[in-house]
């Protein structure tokens, strides 16, 4: 026996084991501990940063949508920025065009949808920290069997006469005209009041109690989309239109003299003989508006009516008065069997002026094309024709104010 070798007993050994382990349990805790403290005082540890992204995008077209807004579409990111979005046509794959705004928290197509399409939309965006976030979305925009829109005159950016209204063709009939007048309204540099009038459930003109002050600025803003119309119909648009009013010009038909005097803010430019219609055939009386020019243009009377009675190929210095088919127009006919111009009624209703074929030449006509814009007035006076209907044409002025706004559902 090695007596320097220690003897170990049991008990010993027993006791040795137990502060092992303790000494064991021991470093165990502090481990945990520090690993603890470790992960609580880091940065990019899980107790406190997301792992999840914070950008949240909203697609305005919620996804299986069957009536979405040909206008609002679009797509916005709050807490990020949007990094891409693609919009397509659903089938076809056809890109739409958009934009992401500067900011990058917004995105919209450059141009109105298409209605009754169906559209896609995949949209991705990061947040403050750079981690992603996507969304996607499926819909349909509403057919036009659900919606309406309306034809407008005049353009915007145009430049047109003092008696120019505002005037809206419903491509739907309007049960609710309160709420489809009421999301239209027109404004005026002049400060003059302006009034809608319906004629019937598909028309509405907006006018001023007097003629549009010459200068002056318009602005209609139109904010039809989502209005309901009729049951289950629904307006898709939304802009704003801007125009001018230029140069105050009036222009008089004395029927009784065949005699037309031009005014331009309140001084006479010129007196010009007429033809104005013929016996069977008269000219209406009352303030018409000229709604539409045209260099030359076919006449065919069997359009308007009255058979195959003429048919005129090249009408020149052409001008509409009333939807109807009253015309003032240049007239190179005329000579042909009649008395100097201006001496009798020959036309269909039409007011002629002094013209030769081809639209070309100095000619009373063409003197008042060319000083003439859209929207300007012409007033025929001493015609045995009754007064041009107010719808009958743009040529509302022909209606009392206490008639106009009574007309008015708003």
């Amino acid at each position: 026996m090695n007596l320097e070798q220690p003897v170990t007993t049991p008990d010993i050994a027993a006791r040795r084991a137990l502060g092992a382990c303790a000494a064991l349990m021991v470093g165990a805790l502090t481990l945990t501990g520090c690993g603890g403290d470790a992960n609580a005082s880091n940065g990019g540890g899980d107790a406190k940063t997301p792992k999840t992204s914070t950008a949240k995008i909203a697609i305005s077209a919620k996804d299986g949508a069957t009536d979405a807004s040909i206008n609002a579409t679009g797509v916005k990111v709050s807490d990020g920025r949007l990094t891409d979005v693609k919009m397509t046509v659903a089938g076809s794959g056809q890109s739409v065009p958009g934009a992401i705004s500067a900011d990058g928290h917004s995105w919209k197509p450059k141009q109105q949808l298409e209605r009754g399409t169906k559209y896609q939309i995949a949209a991705t965006a990061k947040d403050a920290d750079g981690r992603p976030a996507a969304a996607n979305a499926i819909f349909t925009t509403v057919t036009s069997a659900n919606s309406f829109i309306g034809t407008y005159t005049p353009d915007s950016g145009s430049t047109v006469g003092v008696g120019m209204p505002v005037s809206f063709t419903f491509d739907k009939s309007i049960s609710d005209k309160k709420a489809v007048q009421s999301h239209i309204t027109v404004d005026s540099s002049s400060g003059q009041q302006v009034v809608g009038h319906w004629f019937g459930d598909r028309r509405l003109d907006f006018r001023p109690q007097e003629y549009w002050k010459a200068g002056s600025k318009v602005t209609m803003h139109i904010d039809l989309d989502g209005v309901q119309g009729a049951q289950g119909v629904y307006g898709v648009q939304k802009k704003t239109v801007t125009f001018t009013v230029g140069r105050s010009q009036v222009s008089t038909v004395d029927v009784g003299t065949e005699t037309m005097t031009v005014v331009r803010d309140g001084q006479t430019l010129k007196t010009v003989p007429i033809s104005a219609g013929s016996p069977q055939h008269t000219t209406y009386n009352g303030q018409m508006v000229i709604s539409e020019k045209f260099t030359q243009t076919r006449m065919n009377g069997s359009t308007v009516g009255f058979g195959g009675e003429y048919d005129i190929p090249d009408v020149p210095h052409a001008m509409r008065l009333t939807s109807s088919g009253t015309f003032i127009h240049g007239n190179y006919w005329y000579s042909r069997g009649n008395p100097p111009f201006g001496r009798q009624g020959t036309s269909h209703g039409c007011v002629g002026l002094a013209d030769v074929q081809g639209a070309q030449g100095d000619t009373p006509a063409k003197w008042f094309f060319d000083n003439s814009l859209v929207g300007d007035v012409v007033i025929v006076k001493n015609s045995p024709d009754s007064t041009v209907a107010p719808d009958n044409g743009l040529n509302g002025w022909n209606m009392s104010w206490s008639a106009w706004t009574a007309g008015s559902a708003a």
